[in-house]
C-alpha cells in the first residue's frame, strides 16, 4: 500500500488541493483571501487564485508526515521565510497565523483533523485515510508515466 511519503509533494497536494476544492464544502477561501499576504515576509498577494486550497492541502500533509500534534506555532515557522530589507541583511520572520488557524478550523469541520487538547492537531482517521487514498492515486499516474515504478506500488 503506497502512502503520502512515498509519492512527490508537489503531485500530491496539488491532487489533493483539488479534491478539497470539488469535494470538501467547508474548505472555502473567505472574502478577505483575495487580498492578503501569506506573511510579512512577502511582498505580495499569491498569483495563484486557488491558493487556499494549496495551503490547505499542503497543511494537511505536514500534518500526515509529522505524525505527531503540531500547533499553530510550529506551521507558522514552516511557512515563515526570510523578509528582506533592502541593503540591510534578511530576517527570518513567521507567516501570519490567521490563514493557518482559518484552515485548521475548517479542516476540523470537514472532519478531516483533530484537535488534540492543548498540544496541538493531528489527523483524524478519516483524513488519513483520504490522504492515502489520494497518494494511491498518484502513485497510479506516475506508473503511467513511468512502467518501471510499478514494482513498488
Amino acid at each position: 500500500m503506497v502512502n503520502v511519503k512515498e509519492v512527490p509533494a508537489n503531485m500530491f497536494i496539488e491532487e489533493l488541493a483539488k479534491y478539497l476544492k470539488e469535494n470538501v464544502k467547508s474548505v472555502r477561501p473567505p472574502e478577505w483571501a483575495l487580498f492578503v499576504k501569506t506573511g510579512p515576509h512577502k511582498e505580495r498577494v499569491p498569483d495563484n487564485t486557488d491558493w487556499w486550497y494549496l495551503r490547505a492541502a499542503s497543511v494537511l500533509r505536514k500534518l500526515y508526515v509529522s505524525g505527531e500534534p503540531v500547533g499553530v506555532g510550529t506551521l507558522r515557522n514552516v511557512y515563515g521565510g526570510l523578509k528582506r530589507r533592502g541593503s540591510a541583511p534578511p530576517h527570518f520572520r513567521k507567516s501570519g497565523s490567521s490563514i493557518i488557524r482559518h484552515v485548521l478550523h475548517q479542516l476540523e469541520a470537514a472532519g478531516l483533523v483533530v484537535k488534540v487538547g492543548r498540544r496541538g492537531r493531528t489527523l483524524s482517521p478519516s483524513g488519513k485515510s483520504l490522504m492515502d487514498s489520494i497518494a494511491s492515486e498518484v502513485f497510479k499516474k506516475l506508473v503511467e508515466s513511468r512502467p518501471e515504478l510499478s514494482k513498488y506500488g
